[in-house]
């Protein structure tokens, strides 16, 4: 974006530090307190918001009712490595815990909000949130919106700079199969618990793989209770699954326990249990709003392709959609760098969010630059 007020070398900088302090989902402490002083020192008017006895969001606005929202968290999953998550480069390439999901986004928008401070651009109408608790249980945003209310949000979310108009749903369900304790030697497809709930998971698959080509399915977890030579009473699992925006996660849900229940009374498991921690209707926003119609001019206007999509995963997207606001999600990097041993992202594209996100605060509320 030609005559940009982004700063290279601050955002690096800022990105750099950022990464380097861990902060999972509970321990984001340490990051709020440095990111807090940061954007005071940007002459950034921040606001801390209780989360809990030790975490906080912060919160920065020029007026006192914004409408628009940028949001991103700051807190990341646990490190596979807790002597190897931090902070490199070579060259553009950037490696370390967070740098796609979602510092690099979090990082592009403070340094968008500081250039439009600096120029004048900073609308009363705009708010940037850095929440926490996302990779968990959303507790940040849901505490954020106890508060406030806004009309729209730009969700700095890694999708690979496209922007995702629509997002998917989400269904996360626990199952435990209980079978009977025994020898080793006396185990019998009857008995066992981990083959009941084997042949759940399994048929579960070849469900979504035959009927549902759009959803998502993880199987995150499988573990047995700890049995020595000896049959196993307990099995569990924890499924995810990402459907796609127009199913509605509730009677989905519904339907799946159906089949759960009809799978698993077949088996000979003692008993079982499901539940279903997480439901989360997904969403589509009309491209004539005023965000995407905005987001459109900046994109095109610095030779971008408007190029719509949906995001495929969860996200306190949601939580926004639920509470009568309309977000959009676009930020750098790719979902399929995040949460794995070797995260990494282009600075190059956190540089190009910063822009764009810097670009529509110009649009909305300043002169272009």
């Amino acid at each position: 974006m030609s005559g940009s007020a982004i700063r290279r070398d601050r955002l690096f900088a800022l990105f750099g530090d950022m990464v380097d302090l861990y902060s999972p989902s509970g321990k984001e402490d340490e990051l709020t307190s440095f990111l807090e002083d940061y954007l005071r020192a940007c002459g950034l008017a921040v606001e801390s918001q209780p989360v809990d006895e030790t975490r906080r969001n912060l919160i920065v606005s020029a007026g006192a009712s914004p409408s628009l929202l940028f949001l991103g968290h700051i807190d990341t999953v646990p490190a596979c490595d807790i002597e190897h998550y931090g902070f490199s480069a070579c060259g553009s390439l950037c490696r370390g815990l967070g740098t796609a999901d979602m510092k690099g986004g979090c990082a592009a928008m403070i340094e968008a909000f500081a250039a439009a401070a600096e120029q004048g651009t900073l609308g009363a109408d705009a708010a940037l949130a850095l929440v926490v608790g996302e990779e968990e249980t959303g507790d940040g945003t849901r505490a954020l919106l106890e508060s406030h209310r806004f009309r729209e949000a730009l969700v700095g979310e890694p999708t690979a700079l496209r922007p995702c108009l629509a997002h998917y749903g989400y269904v996360e369900m626990f199952v435990r199969a209980f079978g009977a304790r025994r020898h080793a030697a006396m185990s019998t497809r009857d008995t066992n618990a981990i083959r009941a709930l084997l042949r759940l998971l399994l048929r579960i698959e070849e469900r979504v793989e035959r009927d549902e080509p759009d959803t998502v399915l993880n199987i995150r977890d499988l573990r047995s209770s700890e049995a020595g030579f000896a049959v196993p009473d307990l099995c569990a699992a924890g499924v995810d699954l990402h459907v796609p925006p127009d199913t509605r996660a509730g009677p989905y849900a519904k339907e799946l326990r159906r089949f759960v229940d009809a799978t698993l009374e077949e088996s000979r498991a003692s008993r079982y249990e499901i539940e279903f921690p997480t439901l989360a209707d997904g969403f589509r926003v009309d491209p004539a709003s005023e965000l995407p119609r905005t987001l459109r001019r900046v994109l095109e206007g610095s030779g971008r392709a408007w190029s719509p999509a949906a995001f495929a995963s969860h996200s306190d997207a949601n939580l926004l959609y639920d509470a009568g606001c309309r977000p959009v999600v676009l930020g750098p990097g790719r979902l399929a760098d995040a949460h794995t041993r070797d995260e990494c992202i282009d600075f190059e594209q956190v540089v190009a969010a910063s822009e764009i996100y810097a670009g529509v605060l110009s649009e909305l509320y300043g002169e272009n630059f």
